[in-house]
């Protein structure tokens, strides 16, 4: 069994082959890659594995622009952190999926009806359904503070942090509220366009960057036009998305 992991998240990807080892110990992983670009530069000069784990957010966009370039043949079992209107898709079109965190028995739940059902799936239906869902990215987010709700457009974002273990919204007046989605989910539902992930701790605005530097091991420091709580580096996995991202190249 030959089976290439396409995940952008490293730690995601390091326990994906751990897992895959464990449950399927002849399983040879082809290789992982972090982006659509790698992926179809691989799939176009090598034989199509027997099975493809694929995270739907991949680090310059959408995994189904994959689907957009090259023919895939292979059966596949997609990773997201958390998309009812992609479990719709999959669930009509009768393919798996994995909710992040990835589960040792929801994988081998998974393998197991690949093994024995290996449905076909209609790659372009399901990529139609899920690329609609471009069209329905929030343009607006709802936040609470005190006894106060708030409508804020997301253009007037300029980013969305991590601290102490909760979500906020940074507006370009400097204002921070708490908000409810994660930033797994906040990464699926956002224009990826106008917003990108930096790390696991921050997702900017392009509108949002200032200055920036090459800074240690890799990484990427950025001063934004708004003063930031914490501070902004890309980490040295998503530097070269990054910098495709800048120049537009963001695969949506």
């Amino acid at each position: 069994m030959r089976i290439l992991i396409v995940e952008d998240e490293q730690a995601a990807a390091r326990r994906l082959t751990r897992l895959v080892k464990e449950l399927q110990p002849d399983a040879e992983i082809v290789d992982n890659f972090e982006t659509i670009s790698d992926t179809v530069s691989w799939l176009m000069v090598n034989k199509q594995p027997d099975l493809m784990l694929l995270d739907i957010h991949l680090a310059d966009g959408s995994c189904f622009e994959i689907f957009k370039q090259i023919n895939v043949t292979t059966p596949v079992i997609f990773i997201t952190a958390y998309d009812q209107y992609a479990i719709q898709a999959f669930k009509v079109n009768s393919i798996d999926y994995l909710l992040k965190p990835v589960k040792k028995e929801e994988l081998e739940a998974s393998l197991f009806k690949w093994k024995n059902a290996q449905p076909k799936v209609d790659f372009t239906s399901l990529m139609e359904q899920m690329l609609q869902k471009t069209k329905d990215t929030p343009h607006r987010f709802v936040v609470k503070y005190g006894q106060y709700l708030k409508a804020i457009d997301s253009e007037d974002i300029a980013l969305f942090y991590s601290e102490d273990k909760n979500i906020y919204i940074l507006t370009f007046d400097k204002q921070s509220y708490p908000i409810d989605f994660s930033l797994d989910k906040l990464s699926e539902m956002l224009d990826n366009k106008l917003f990108f992930r930096t790390n696991r701790s921050m997702i900017i605005n392009y509108k949002t960057i200032g200055q920036m530097y090459t800074h240690f091991k890799g990484r990427i420091k950025i001063e934004p036009i708004v003063p930031s709580p914490i501070e902004i580096y890309v980490s040295a996995e998503r530097a070269q998305a990054f910098k495709q991202w800048l120049s537009g190249k963001s695969g949506e």
